[in-house]
This record gives structure tokens, sequence and C-alpha cells, in this order.
């Protein structure tokens, strides 16, 4: 296991003044969000030498950062494409490792539901398209069997669809899950390091970073929203064109969990799923995502009309929300691009596969789309020889409905009140295997910074604990980040 992390951008190198090889091996993986995270974990463990760049500080820097968390069962996917077939594979494999990886499962299901008549008029379409998905246990049910299962909806409400294996999971321990197990089992990831070129000698790529360079057999597009411009600045063309599209979320303080156990999905649209309200794992219920067309990939700014918005549509579905704060609210980034389908795009010839265009159910089907690649590479002949023994390290638990660290005597300090997060936790996170390299990273790997204070009283003992860690040193005016 090797990781690498710089404090600066710029380029390692020797002594003669060169640029330094960073690393070499069978697979460079550019993109260290939950698709790039889950392609390393798949290819290290059937043995191949796998190496993850990622020009950020820190994984999940890009799309994945902002999603609703939502395992998805494919029952609104587009029947026998390759997103529906990524969705099942990767839902189902979720299923079979979870537990392994210490990865949380909330089991709430999901209602499709009808305030209108004209919603309610689509129920017929989506109930057979969920069937054609073979998602058989979808049904529908009754405005009085909607209420007895949520008490607190409105009762304006008409109809609903039960999935009720649609499930709520960590969106941020999820991929970190996956680098993990990726560097165990021989893998290396290369943190500050953007690819800024690279060629192809008809045998191997040489890419270059800002870091150095990277020598490996196989290369695998993972770049998000930036998957296009990769494809167009080392292969001289792309096949699909990002169009960013922006999702703002509003979330309630932990008082709203008794609200709602169900996540509630509306009728979708061509252009959208909607907006969602749903529980989250940490104990919250949030809503969203807008969907905000915009020419900026990395403008993740939220806005005070859209959230009003959010959480008056929020209260028009739960009243008794009106009397809940809202504890936090954020944005997320999907890489839409001008095409609705997944844009897996594989040059055999230059050994390079491209997996853009991956939107909202991108959490579940990171692991389908990591099968993918590896039988295309396995139908190009190329083969590698799986670990007998495989190594499964597990993640710490986050989940509210899980036994969370601070019930284990010895953890030093509470640091985060709000939020229960310990010394203990932060240390380890510092120290561990995979070190956050950014404030938001240790968010993303603690809650530390989540709850109601947003970090206003944490924030200075986090300073302390993460003095000389990070590139850019945490100081209190980062709590709001």
């Amino acid at each position: 296991m090797t990781i690498q992390q710089s404090k600066n951008h710029t380029s390692d190198k020797g002594k003669t003044g060169r640029t330094s090889l960073l690393a070499s091996g069978d697979i460079a993986v550019i993109g260290g969000g939950v698709v790039g995270c889950a392609v390393a974990r798949k290819m290290a463990l059937e043995g191949a030498s796998v190496i993850l760049i990622e020009k950020a500080a820190d994984i999940l820097e890009g799309a994945s950062k902002g999603n609703s968390a939502i395992l998805h069962t494919g029952f609104d996917a587009p029947p026998g494409s390759l997103e529906w077939k990524c969705v099942q594979k990767g839902y189902f494999e979720y299923l079979e490792i979870h537990e392994s990886l210490n990865l949380p499962l909330l089991k709430t299901g999901a209602l499709v539901a009808a305030w209108t008549e004209e919603q309610e008029a689509k129920f017929s379409d989506i109930l057979k398209k969920g069937l054609d998905n073979g998602v058989e246990d979808i049904h529908l049910l009754s405005r009085s069997e909607v209420l007895d299962l949520e008490p607190h909806l409105a009762k304006r409400i008409r109809a609903a669809i039960a999935v009720p294996r649609e499930y709520v999971i960590d969106p941020w321990s999820t991929p970190l899950a996956y680098l993990q197990q990726a560097l165990k089992n021989g893998g290396q990831a290369l943190f500050d390091a953007e690819v800024t070129g690279g060629e192809f000698d008809g045998n191997k790529w040489l890419l270059q970073t800002k870091r150095g360079q990277v020598q490996a057999n196989h290369v695998i597009n993972c770049a998000g929203l930036y998957g296009d411009l990769l494809d167009r600045n080392l292969l001289g063309s792309s096949e699909f064109i990002i169009k960013p599209r922006k999702g703002q979320f509003v979330v309630f303080d932990m008082a709203a969990s008794e609200l709602l156990s169900s996540v509630i999905l509306p009728v979708p649209t061509e252009r959208t799923k909607g907006i969602v309200l749903f529980p989250t794992i940490f104990g919250n219920i949030a809503v969203g995502p807008t969907a905000e067309d915009q020419d900026g990939r990395d403008d993740a700014s939220v806005d005070k009309d859209n959230l009003e918005a959010l959480r008056a549509q929020a209260i028009e579905k739960v009243p008794e929300l009106a009397n809940i704060p809202v504890t936090a609210t954020y944005a997320g980034i999907r890489p839409a691009s001008e095409k609705r389908e997944y844009q897996v795009i594989e040059d055999s010839d230059r050994n390079w596969i491209t997996l853009g265009g991956i939107r909202s159910t991108g959490l579940t089907s990171a692991l389908g789309l990591a099968q993918h690649v590896h039988q295309l590479l396995a139908e190009q002949g190329t083969h590698f020889d799986p670990p007998a023994k495989p190594n499964i390290p597990p993640v710490p638990n986050l989940a509210e409905h899980l036994p969370r660290d601070y019930e284990t005597p010895g953890y030093g300090e509470i640091v985060c009140h709000c939020e229960l997060v310990t010394e203990r936790e932060i240390n380890a996170v510092m120290d561990g295997p995979i070190p956050a390299g950014s404030l938001a990273g240790l968010k993303r790997r603690t809650r530390a910074t989540m709850g109601r204070c947003q970090g206003f009283y944490c924030s200075a003992r986090l300073a302390e604990l993460t003095r000389g860690k990070f590139a850019e040193p945490l100081g209190v005016e980062d709590a709001d980040e």
C-alpha cells in the first residue's frame, strides 16, 4: 500500500532536475470520486497493480461529495440500459460486501409520492417500468396506506408507489472503504497530482501530473466533471460534453428524524429525478437536490432563494418540519452531459476507457461500473492473478443508528459536541491509511463540524489536532465551509 500526498503543487523532481517517475503499474485510475475508488478497488482485487490519481488533496472533492446517498434498485432506470445493468450489479454487490467493510445500511424503503391527479396518472407507467426492470416488490399504496406508514406526511397526498428495497447509505465512508481496500491490496494513491498531459507509445501510457510522471499499461478516466476535458487533452477529442448541473440541499436538525422514515421520491421528469425528501444515515432529514444547469464546474455555492424554496417544499410535504431548524445547507454538481445515457467509451487501441456522464445513480452504480471495466479489459485479453486471500479492512462507523465511537470508553475527549465526534476518531483519521487532506475530508470521515454550530465551537480544537497535517492549515474562519 502506498499513499502520497504533497503539501504544494510543484513537481517532485530527482537530483538531475528532471520530472521524476512517481509510480508505475498496470492501471492508472484518474479521479478520486466514488466511481474511481470503486474501479481501483475492483482492479486491485483482480490482482492488478493500481494507481489512483487525484488532483485534489483528498478524495470526493468533486461531484461525489454532494449527493442524496440513496442505494437505488434501478426501478426507474431506462430498461436494458448500461445504467440499469450497472445499478443492479452495484446494488447487489453493495449488499454482499457492506457488512465486511463495516458500511452502514439504513432500510428506509422509498415512496414515489403523487400529490396531484396528473402525477398519479403516471403511476401505471412507473409500475410497469419497475417490474420490467426486475424490481418485483414494487407496488401501489392508497392514500390511507401511505399515511399509516408515514403519518406526518401532508394529508393531501393522493397515493404512492412503494419501493421497499431502496435504502440510505453513507455517501462518504463508502468510497473511502473502496479506496482503502484497494490500497490494502497493493494499490497506490497520489493526491495533489492533476494530470496535465500524457503519451501512449503503443504499449504503455506515460502520464504527466503536476507532481511527476506515472506510467501505466491502461488508463481509466473517472474524472467526473472534467472527464470530457481529459479525453480531449490526452486523446485529442471527446465523444461527450459535460453540462454541469448543480443540486442544492437543505438539512434539517436531528429533531426531524421522528417525522419521516421513508425516502419520499417525486414523480420523475425527462430531465431530472426531482426533489427528494429523505432521512440521512447521520440522523437528519434532508431535502434536495435542485437541478440548475450552469457553466462552472466548481461552483458549488448555495443561494437563499433556492434554499428557501427547498425548505418550503419540504414543509409542504411534512408540515411539522416548519418547527424544525435547518442545520446545514450544501450543493453538489452532477456531471451531466448532453446525452442521458452513461458515456462509457472504450479506446482499446490506446488502452483507454472513459466512464463519463455518471449522474444521480453513480453512488449505487459505481461497483457495477467497476465490474464493467473489468469485463472490458478481460475482453481485450488482459488478465491478472487475484490475491488468494484479499485484505478486507473495515472503516469506522458514522451512522447514527449504529454504535458510535463515543459509546466506547477511552476516547479522550468529545471534540465536536454537536455530532459527538471524539478525539480518538480525529487522531485515527489523521494517522490512518488514507489521512484526511483537508477540513472537508476530515468532516467526511468523522462528521466533525456537521452539526448545529457548523464548526463554530470545535474549529479551534480541530486546528490544534491537525496542526502541520494539512497543506492549508485549518483556521477558525474555515468553520463554515
